[in-house]
């Protein structure tokens, strides 16, 4: 346990930082649960509305020190080449 006052300050925070960030995490993790879903099933419509849903919690979220920004940069690009993917090969099957 500490003792003095500002280490006592410090384990306070440290307790509402992590509160938090696991708040954010958590969502984030529900939104790309949900994008995921949607590729898995094919709908191209749920998709988008889930990516752009998903994008800017990461930009959001790479404002802050819960995540890196280039760690939302790289998710970011996975989940858009994904969606593409989805997209194209909806239209070879439609042609």
């Amino acid at each position: 346990m500490a003792h003095s006052l500002s280490a006592q300050k410090r384990i306070r925070q440290t307790e509402k930082r992590a509160a938090r960030n696991k708040a954010r995490k958590t969502q984030l993790k529900s939104e790309t649960k949900a994008f995921t879903v949607a590729i898995t099933k094919g709908s191209v419509e749920e998709a988008t509305t889930a990516l752009g849903t998903l994008v800017s919690t990461l930009d959001r979220l790479k404002t802050k020190p819960t995540i890196h920004k280039n760690t939302a940069a790289r998710r970011r690009s996975r989940m858009t080449k994904r969606l593409n993917a989805l997209k194209t090969k909806g239209v070879d099957t439609k042609a």
